[in-house]
Order: C-alpha cells, then sequence, then structure tokens
C-alpha cells in the first residue's frame, strides 16, 4: 500500500509464508522503507541498488548542460568490466564533479557498495541485477491502464485485468541469461568479477 518498512515487510513475509527462500541478492531504487523490511526478513540478502534510478537522481543534481557528459561518465562505471576499474571510473566520476556539484557526488558516493555488488555475480547476470527497469515496465503499463478507469473496478476484476496485463507484458520479456548458472549462485559458489573463482585459478 505504500513505501514504509511495514508494508514491504508484510510482503516479504508473505512471500516468506508462500515458501520464498532468502533471495542471493535483490535489486531496488532507494526507497528505506524496502532496504529496512529486507534486512530484518532475509538480513543474508545482498543489496544491489538500481543504476536506472541512480543515475537519474544524480542527473537531477547536475545543469542540464553538463548532464550528457555525466551520463557517460557514469555509464562507464557500470559497463566496467571488473569491479577495480569500476572503482577507478567511481573515483573519476568523484573527482571531476565534486567540486562544482557535491550533492551530484554525495549521492553517488553514498552507494558504493551496493551499486557493486553486481560483480559477484556470473557475467551474464549482470544485465538482469543492475536494474528494476523490467519490473518497472511492466507495472508502468498496468498503471497507466487502472489510472484510466478509477473506480470501475471490483476486486475480482480488477485481479483479472492485472493477470492478464501482465500475461501480455510477459511475451517481451528478456530471456535470462545464464540460466545455467543459477544453481552454482545458490550453493553459494563465489564469483568475482562475474567469473567463477576456481575457474579464475585455472586461468591463472
Amino acid at each position: 500500500m505504500r513505501e514504509s518498512k511495514q508494508s514491504w515487510r508484510e510482503v516479504l513475509l508473505a512471500l516468506k509464508g508462500r515458501g520464498m527462500c532468502a533471495p542471493c541478492i535483490a535489486t531496488g531504487d532507494g526507497a528505506l522503507g524496502f532496504w529496512s523490511a529486507i534486512d530484518e526478513v532475509f538480513p543474508e540478502t545482498v543489496h544491489q541498488r538500481c543504476w536506472m534510478h541512480k543515475t537519474v537522481n544524480i542527473l537531477n543534481y547536475l545543469p542540464r548542460s553538463v548532464q550528457p557528459k555525466a551520463k557517460s561518465a557514469i555509464q562507464a562505471i557500470w559497463m566496467a568490466d571488473t569491479r577495480a576499474n569500476a572503482q577507478r571510473a567511481f573515483d573519476l566520476f568523484l573527482e571531476t564533479y565534486g567540486a562544482k556539484y557535491p550533492k551530484a557526488t554525495e549521492c553517488l558516493a553514498k552507494d558504493r557498495q551496493p551499486l557493486l555488488a553486481f560483480y559477484d555475480f556470473p557475467a551474464e547476470h549482470w544485465v538482469h541485477l543492475r536494474t528494476s527497469n523490467v519490473v518497472e515496465s511492466t507495472f508502468a503499463t498496468i498503471r497507466h491502464r487502472t489510472s484510466r478507469v478509477k473506480g470501475a473496478f471490483s476486486r475480482t476484476s480488477l485481479l483479472s485485468m492485472l493477470f492478464k496485463l501482465a500475461l501480455c507484458a510477459e511475451t517481451s520479456f528478456r530471456r535470462l541469461k545464464g540460466f545455467n548458472w543459477l544453481a552454482e549462485v545458490i550453493r553459494g559458489v563465489k564469483f568475482a568479477d562475474g567469473v567463477k573463482q576456481d575457474q579464475q585459478l585455472e586461468a591463472a
């Protein structure tokens, strides 16, 4: 019902009650209620901040003339092939814009660790983990339809419509990459910079 901790806590407890195990990683925006609730219900879950939301938040602190260049600098962080390269791009952004636009750099710096959490998972999964937009896009369609017909639904007809809209949205979902790595992730196999650690040792 709201973005409060209690609302999110009820959602997560309901999922847990239906048999959902603790997620290995959760991707979300800056809603503090969600992160507080997941820390309570699934304390072992790793936090990953959504890069799409974070980018928008940072750009809001910058003048329009600077935004295209800053956006490219932000993209260089999450597109880096290793965490070390991402850290360098991260520091470069802070150094470049920190003096003139401290609010923008503070917005980025405060979430350094959760923004780079995806590097500890298979590289094939990065495209799915870095943003929550796949969920946002689906619900945008549902929100648009329901806002046009306010008050015209019973609970049953509303749920039926939402179900059909979700089925339609599902047809355009991106296929899950790296499906074969899911069992390894669930078993707790360690990855570094998207590569299974024993593979790194063999390569070395």
